[in-house]
């Protein structure tokens, strides 16, 4: 993905998509560049502009299914109100224990 970003911010700045500008790109914030996946990344952005990138991406994402989370959600609610309540108190029992581990066993001005 960061490879596809940086060939991105490339196209944006008016520059060729290509290893030499993506791998600029990525070295200017610290990323390693593996050979491989560059060359696939420039191989498959070659000859391509920004728009039919996004046209071939709208297609593939428009045949994903979407949206199987929200039918469970009022399912739940119907069932009542004591499990969520159970589990915030156990959320919280969680968070205190991991808070007194923190420190190691000791404090900083002990």
């Amino acid at each position: 993905m960061r490879y596809v970003a940086a060939a991105l911010l490339a196209a944006l700045a008016g520059d060729e998509i290509n290893a030499a500008n993506i791998t600029k790109i990525l070295s200017s914030v610290g990323v390693e560049v593996d050979k491989a996946n560059l060359d696939i990344v420039v191989k498959n952005l070659a000859d391509k502009s920004i728009e039919e990138l996004q046209a071939e991406g709208a297609k593939k994402l428009a045949s994903m299914p979407a949206g199987g989370g929200a039918a469970a959600a009022p399912a739940a609610a119907a069932g009542g109100d004591a499990a969520p309540a159970e589990a915030k108190k156990e959320e919280k029992k969680v968070e205190e224990e991991e808070e007194e581990d923190d420190d190691m066993g000791f404090g900083l001005f002990d």
